[in-house]
């Protein structure tokens, strides 16, 4: 038979909380200090995470004010920011940046006036021709494209990765053996 023991209270304080410590107004300031250290957010995100810190709701507001006073918080800059970087780094296109923000609690004005300029000069089409050229960098993209499941899939990629149904379907008929097929989604986007 095997014998348990009860529970020390080392035991007790070694298992983590199910809820967060809640924090006094200065507390909380540092813990924005510190989101913010750490990478940076939006007015909205930021906001969030603070009311689910705070002792009390009505402490957030000023630390907000406060903090876009000091110039650590600026959504049209965050945005900026991250719209270049998602189009430099993973070429993503315009609907998924402005997805993307949306779901970081940017303004949709903000988000649409903001990515609009960053991709102002940016030609689509080779944007979406570079996107495949990584994604597909070790498969030859004509032999591949001509089976009609992985032109459907790589249509579909596209299109979550932000590009629209037309520029997709052009470049993918440039590339594909059986361009038809392509006809059939153009009219369906229409």
């Amino acid at each position: 038979m095997r014998k348990t023991r009860a529970p020390s209270a080392k035991d007790e304080s070694a298992r983590p909380e199910s809820t967060p410590r809640r924090l006094a107004a200065d507390a909380l300031w540092n813990y924005a200090l510190r989101i913010l250290a750490g990478s940076a957010r939006s007015a909205g995100e930021l906001r969030e995470k603070l009311l689910r810190r705070a002792e009390r709701a009505e402490d957030v507001a000023p630390i907000l004010a406060r903090l876009k006073e000091y110039g650590y918080l600026d959504d049209r800059r965050f945005a900026e920011n991250f719209s270049a970087a998602r189009l430099e780094n993973q070429g993503l296109g315009k609907a998924r940046v402005l997805s993307d923000l949306r779901k970081r609690r940017v303004a949709p004005a903000l988000a649409e006036k903001t990515v609009g300029e960053v991709y102002r000069e940016t030609d689509e089409t080779r944007l979406i021709e570079d996107y495949l050229g990584r994604k597909y960098r070790n498969t030859p993209l004509a032999a591949w494209l001509a089976e009609p499941k992985h032109l459907a899939a790589a249509y579909r990629r596209l299109r979550t990765a932000g590009f629209s149904a037309a520029n997709s379907i052009l470049v993918l008929k440039r590339f594909a053996a059986n361009a038809e097929l392509l006809d059939g989604l153009e009219e369906a986007e229409s």
